[in-house]
């Protein structure tokens, strides 16, 4: 398999040039993924849909939540890591990937309170 990006439909992908994700052979990197689409200021739902934009990019490259070796998860409030938690778990609870959850001054937009990546290995 040559190489494949997935586009980032994101105000900044332009500027940075980057994908929201990129597979090469067995090995998929999500790039951090915001809440784009999202006007809820709920952690749980930003989580929700970070991670419905997760899921999809893995979709778009043949691979799935399943196939996830690793998370990150970046907070702006470490309050938020029992709903942020929840919605990861609720994607990734029988996976169990390595994950790590970093708290951070800031994020790009002042409203996101989560970012998320992930890393998968497809089977062969």
């Amino acid at each position: 398999m040559t190489r494949k990006l997935v586009p980032a439909v994101s105000p900044q992908a332009a500027i940075v040039g980057y994908s929201r994700a990129v597979r090469d052979g067995r090995v998929v990197h999500v790039a951090g993924t915001a809440p784009i689409g999202t006007d809820s200021l709920d952690p749980y739902e930003q989580a929700k849909r970070c991670l419905q934009i997760v899921t999809e990019a893995l979709a778009e490259v043949g691979a799935e939540p399943a196939h996830v070796v690793r998370t990150r998860v970046y907070l702006i409030d470490g309050g938020d890591w029992e709903a942020v938690g929840r919605a990861h778990g609720e994607v990734f609870g029988d996976v169990r990937p390595a994950s790590t959850v970093i708290v951070i001054a800031g994020l790009l937009d002042p409203t996101w309170r989560v970012e998320i990546e992930a890393e998968a290995l497809v089977p062969q």
